[in-house]
């Protein structure tokens, strides 16, 4: 397998490959146009074929004009692309009252984690977002959802060998294109969805439109028992309450037929409960206290995000081009049950983490003669992320054993600042009617400590053997600086001679990965309904990233193998056809690292030795991956569907760090969909879904494994009712 890669991979110059959606229908190019009812072009044709002429018949088309325009910003060339549209996440058993990492978890290459994170192709996070072309940094690491899905009209997820444009998180690409109310006119939406586990999240949302001003607004609230996963197997889990609220908002002025602006701003705000495990054995004295109910632990973490953009995007000349400003603030809380987890842990620390971004972003395309599409810009941000660390400790005696049944306060506050600076140049160029070559480089510079910097050349290529045969292979060079609010400079000497000491104190700041990467694909369509696509990819990783959760807070830190190596194989279907729709995905992948240089006090002494000469499976490597789906419209008014998620296991710890895998698991979700029609007060959606209908239960993690802290379980069989109404 590992040869077999290698080979696709030096064969191949770089990646792009023809869109698909998840409910199997083709992503088709829409025109665009100006409103003086004059021909344009449409910049963003195909990769073989000419651009299509459109003529302009008012406001909304002039809308439509600038899509495309800022849609030919960010080239498809140099990358695989995986597309879920508003009737796919429709289909799915939940509709647009789903989160949103489990509407990607519908793509090729996706493996679920704990604490709803993703892992795409084998890489730990490192996803990038973007929401109309604009980047929305990361939030700190966490339970909840920032985004949500009914801001979405289609999201891409992009990932491969990546074009220059895209830089810095690079596992994939998270394209979101929201909902207009240029499109929807003007009106409204309210709904609930409520069911198992004191589930109760009511929506709102509100879109209209008048002269050149438009906004789209959506507001949610969640609240259920089943916050965080399950760290047992019981259906319903002891101390997991959570309260969650997002917001999101899009403004826009058209100033004129080629120009716009744009106001986008998001916030979340998200209380959880930490799940407890009874039955438990304390491992420490308190005072005079030698015993403590596990179950009744009151450990609570709070997470708060908030963003906002002032985006201008038109057309000088020939050149399209979207230059934006923004801010997002992200911070976590962890608040501990003092005594509980002293007694459990022998340290109870009261965590944050918040981190500061202001960026910068210009992106520009420049049609040169009718073959070559220029493509240039920059990108920049500058992070303040203020760690803090309110511990109490126990003493302990020179073999370790604690000494006082007193415990000791230590405080540990730092801040850092970090800027990244980020450059791009790249060509597009059709070959004739079947080749097309996008070749570029990318400059990126990060400095925190250190300044680290890189020049990363990509190349990709796309051969259009035939009208529904599509051949693409790629190269990118890839930097990744590590996430700023991962880093945390504690002065580890602090805790010397205390129950939280470390045993290697090591070099405490991760650094910046840096990696090649190969990728190799074919698409084949099959008439207008199905699509079958295969893909293969290797990436060779020095600095190798990852991140683990050290301790009892639940927050992520990062750190580096000296070595890594990625490799995998993925397969997609997808078929379209009359009342039913359907996608089916397989892939395979295999993550190893060797050598942990980087913040080496979250380790034992003995994993560390293994490690510095052994490759180990990184924690989140997930041997084969499978999603699927199926949906059925019995008429206009009624659907029903099914859709399910399979892994082979997570690693867990063995003979050797991470030396064995979880089982499997497989969970299937049912749904059944009816819109009733009223006389006098329209139409009234309503869906009604069961998530784990098998109600099989299934553990993704045993709390062993590198940077693995708790057992986590699946959900258990769940029934939800969501009822919506339009005005």
């Amino acid at each position: 397998m590992k040869l077999s890669l290698l080979a696709l991979s030096l064969a191949a110059a770089l990646s792009a490959a023809p869109a698909y959606a998840a409910d199997g229908a083709p992503v088709e190019k829409s025109t665009a146009a100006d409103t003086t009812g004059t021909e344009v072009t449409d910049n963003s044709g195909t990769r073989n074929k000419p651009p299509t002429k459109v003529k302009d018949l008012g406001t909304v088309d002039v809308t439509a004009a600038l899509d495309r325009s800022r849609n030919a910003l960010s080239p498809d060339t140099g990358s695989s692309q995986y597309v879920i549209d508003q009737k796919a996440i429709a289909a799915l058993p939940l509709g647009d009252s789903s989160p949103l990492n489990q509407v990607l978890l519908q793509a090729p290459g996706v493996v679920q984690d704990s604490y709803g994170g993703m892992h795409v192709r084998g890489d730990h996070a490192d996803l990038q977002y973007r929401i109309n072309g604009v980047i929305i940094p990361e939030s700190i690491s966490g339970f909840g959802q920032t985004l949500d899905a009914r801001t979405i009209q289609n999201v891409k997820l992009l990932d491969g060998a990546l074009p220059a444009q895209y830089g810095l998180r690079t596992a994939a690409v998270v394209d979101i294109t929201t909902k207009g109310a240029h499109e929807l006119g003007n009106g409204g939406s309210v709904g609930i969805t409520g069911g198992s586990f004191g589930t109760l999240n009511p929506n709102a949302s509100v879109w209209g439109s008048s002269g050149a001003w438009s906004g789209f607004f959506t507001a949610n609230y969640l609240e259920n028992d089943v916050g965080i996963e399950n760290p047992t197997s019981s259906h319903k889990p002891i101390h997991d309450h959570t309260n969650q609220v997002k917001g999101f908002g899009d403004i826009t002025y058209l100033i004129n037929s080629d120009t716009r602006l744009s106001f986008l701003f998001g916030v979340s705000n998200s209380r959880f409960q930490i799940p407890n495990r009874p039955g438990q054995s304390p491992q420490f004295g308190y005072l005079d206290t030698v015993n403590f109910d596990s179950s009744k632990l009151n450990d609570q973490q709070r997470e708060k995000t908030r963003f906002g953009v002032l985006a201008l995007q038109g057309k000088l000349g020939t050149t399209d081009y979207q230059v934006s400003v923004g801010q997002r603030y992200t911070s976590v809380n962890f608040a501990p049950d003092p005594i509980g987890d002293l007694m459990f842990n022998g340290v109870a620390s009261n965590v944050t983490r918040n981190n500061r971004s202001s960026t910068l972003q210009a992106d520009f395309a420049t049609p040169l003669g009718g073959s070559n599409t220029l493509r240039y810009g920059i990108y920049g941000s500058f992070e303040h992320a203020g760690s803090g660390n309110n511990a109490w400790v126990f003493p302990v005696d020179a073999t370790g054993a604690q000494s006082s049944t007193t415990p000791i306060n230590i405080i540990d506050n730092n801040r850092l600042t970090a800027k990244t600076w980020s450059a791009y140049v790249q060509d597009e160029w059709s070959i004739g009617d079947k080749w097309t070559v996008n070749y570029g480089v990318r400059g990126d510079k990060y400095t925190l400590v250190r300044s680290e910097s890189q020049l990363s050349p990509r190349l990709g290529v796309v051969y259009q053997a035939t009208d529904s045969t599509t051949i693409h292979a790629g190269y990118s060079r890839y930097f990744t600086p590590p996430a700023t609010e991962m880093i945390t400079t504690s002065s580890i000497s602090k805790f010397d001679g205390t129950t939280n000491a470390v045993s290697n104190p090591g070099n405490a700041t991760p650094l910046a990965e840096r990696s090649d990467y190969f990728d190799a694909g074919v698409a084949q369509n099959f008439g207008s309904s199905l699509t079958l696509g295969l893909d293969a990819y290797y990436r060779k990783v020095k600095r190798l990233q990852d991140e683990g959760q050290f301790g009892s807070a639940l927050i992520y830190t990062t750190f580096n193998y000296g070595l890594g190596h990625i490799g995998g194989i993925e397969f997609t279907a997808n078929y379209d056809e009359g009342p039913i729709s359907a996608y089916f995905n397989l892939a395979y992948n295999r993550s190893m690292g060797k050598n942990v240089i980087t913040s080496q006090y979250n380790f034992g002494v003995d994993e560390l030795a293994y490690i510095a000469n052994n490759y180990i499976h990184l924690d989140h490597d997930q041997t084969y991956t499978s999603s699927g789906g199926v949906s059925y419209a019995i008429n206009s008014d009624t659907k029903v569907g099914a859709n399910y998620i399979f892994g082979s296991g997570l690693r867990k710890g063995g003979l050797v760090p991470n030396g064995d895998s979880m089982p499997d698991y497989f969970q299937l979700n049912l749904s059944v969909s009816h819109d009733f029609n009223f006389d006098s007060t329209g139409k009234l959606h309503t869906q009604l879904a069961v998530l784990n209908a098998l109600d099989r239960t299934y553990q993704l993690r045993n709390g062993t494994g590198v940077g693995v802290g708790a057992p986590q379980f699946g959900p258990r069989r769940g029934l939800y009712l969501s009822v919506q109404k339009d005005f």
